[in-house]
């Protein structure tokens, strides 16, 4: 049979642990991001082009292959990266040459990043490459944007929409 003492001190260690819990959900103050600054974040999943062009198989390498690989065209699955750039004011705030992922390098180059500024009016341009071109950018896109403090703005890619999307 228990004593009086034991019930005390098991009391006693449930009230210092609730103390210990409740005070660190509470304390230290925790600011997921800073009150007086806008967000700007560059989220999006985009494939280059393939590495290199198909090529049409010959009758005699056809002929060479199982009748259930015959296929008429030898396309690699390799793909490009993806160049993306972004400036806000005249300043280049991220610049990435983003490898294509998959083990075989065919899959979407991705992007999520995050940029702390000051609130107002500001000039944003966007600019990707998923070609093999050396110079210039295939698409590009530049708006004059007023954020606020606390703002989340967005900036996102699609091609079948026109390249950049402003949010």
């Amino acid at each position: 049979m228990a004593s009086i003492f034991q019930y005390i001190g098991q009391a006693i260690a449930y009230t210092l642990f609730a103390v210990f819990v409740g005070y660190f959900a509470t304390k230290p103050a925790y600011t997921n991001f800073p009150p007086d600054k806008a967000q700007i974040k560059l989220s999006f999943g985009h494939a280059g082009e393939h590495a290199t062009e198909c090529r049409r198989l010959t009758q005699e390498e056809l002929n060479q292959l199982a009748p259930n690989m015959r296929r008429p065209l030898d396309c690699p699955r390799g793909r490009l990266p993806v160049l993306i750039e972004l400036e806000l004011d005249g300043e280049l705030l991220y610049s990435e040459a983003l490898p294509p992922s998959g083990l075989a390098g065919d899959g979407v180059s991705t992007a999520y990043k995050t940029f702390a500024v000051d609130p107002g009016q500001h000039q944003l341009v966007a600019r990707l490459r998923d070609s093999n071109r050396t110079e210039g950018f295939d698409y590009e896109k530049t708006s004059e944007i007023t954020l606020s403090p606390q703002q989340n703005f967005v900036v996102d890619f699609h091609p079948s929409r026109d390249g950049f999307l402003f949010l």
